[in-house]
């Protein structure tokens, strides 16, 4: 049998296998890895340079390239931004080669910019899918309080109950003292009180300088010795966390949190209410979206981009939330294939 034959038995397989054709199918997840690996190696070549910029650019130009080869029709909710502020991966453009079923997407080429500039641990690159018009739409406020812990104490925990109190009732559902609680959160003067009640409480702090997204899922996942995390960060990072957190099985609990009068204003003209706590299928209402994300420097979840005689080794995680499947994939790379996507010219 050719090769050309063997593709075409493959991809009609593969479409065979699909739940519906208004929904993503199975084999969407490791073609979403494609993806993030490609934004990750275009940013891994800039890691430490001290230039987020061009790191960002990179990832940006790299991660479009491969979603046009993606079995969907995305649209991007959350992006680099408005059409006019962001020329790629603009919030509303449409990506995936338009074959498949309709999805929310929203993309990160790189969480944490300042990291890879820096050369600083957890920076991914990451990507989430959903059907179609599930992922909450976080244009009215940027920001967010969040609580998140894994499932052993997803339904005890209450974003509204003191902090001394959650981390008790963390502390229980582990089996642990609370002074072997761990507690990540983002490095910020606003985050001051809150640190000073984790510590009288008894837990102890986890300093992240940037990227939430994978401080979310640490707290989810078994393994990495962090608890919960716990602060103000960004409400699209949260609904990105979310779509990890369907498979994970943990519980992320947001609250919006506007930084001005105006914000809050149009917040309340967009129908929100500030007071109301939103859990992970609040952000997304599907239950069935898909979550990946490639390491680009090293951290909690995956290891960083890593080059070796010739070759660029990466690892990434990427979850499905219907079958709750979580998979870490190990690539090997040929690096020479890959450098019209690290702007190296």
């Amino acid at each position: 049998m050719s090769n050309n034959a063997k593709s075409a038995q493959y991809s009609t397989l593969s479409r065979s296998l699909a739940v519906g054709d208004d929904e993503p199918d199975r084999n969407l997840a490791l073609e979403l890895v494609r993806v993030t690996e490609a934004a990750a190696i275009a940013g891994g070549h800039w890691v430490g340079y001290g230039d987020k910029l061009k790191a960002d650019g990179a990832a940006v130009d790299a991660m479009r390239s491969l979603l046009s080869t993606v079995h969907f029709n995305g649209v991007v909710v959350i992006g680099e931004g408005e059409k006019d502020e962001a020329p790629m991966l603009y919030n509303g453009e449409r990506v995936g080669d338009g074959s498949g079923p309709e999805c929310d997407v929203a993309v990160d080429p790189i969480d944490g910019t300042r990291l890879t500039a820096l050369g600083i641990n957890n920076a991914i690159a990451v990507l989430a899918v959903a059907e179609r018009g599930t992922m909450f739409d976080p244009s009215a406020v940027f920001y967010m309080e969040k609580l998140v812990t894994g499932p052993e104490a997803a339904d005890m925990v209450d974003l509204r109950l003191p902090v001394k109190q959650n981390l008790h009732l963390i502390a229980k559902a582990k089996g642990k003292s609370v002074n072997q609680v761990t507690v990540m959160i983002l490095d910020r003067d606003r985050h001051r009180p809150l640190v000073d009640e984790i510590r009288a409480a008894g837990a102890r702090t986890k300093f992240i300088m940037d990227g939430d997204v994978a401080g979310a899922i640490a707290a989810a996942r078994e393994g990495t010795d962090v608890d919960a995390l716990m602060g103000i960060g960004g409400t699209p990072e949260g609904i990105v966390a979310a779509c990890a957190i369907k498979s994970l099985g943990g519980v992320i609990q947001g609250r919006l949190w506007p930084t001005s009068d105006e914000e809050k204003q149009k917040a309340i003209d967009a129908g929100h209410d500030l007071d109301r706590v939103m859990s992970t299928s609040d952000l997304v209402t599907s239950d069935n979206c898909y979550f990946a994300a490639t390491g680009i420097t090293d951290g909690d979840l995956v290891r960083g981009v890593r080059y070796n005689k010739g070759k660029v080794l990466t690892q990434s995680i990427v979850m499905r939330s219907k079958s709750g499947t979580i998979r870490v994939v190990d690539g090997e790379h040929q690096a020479h294939k890959w450098e019209s996507y690290a702007r190296l010219k």
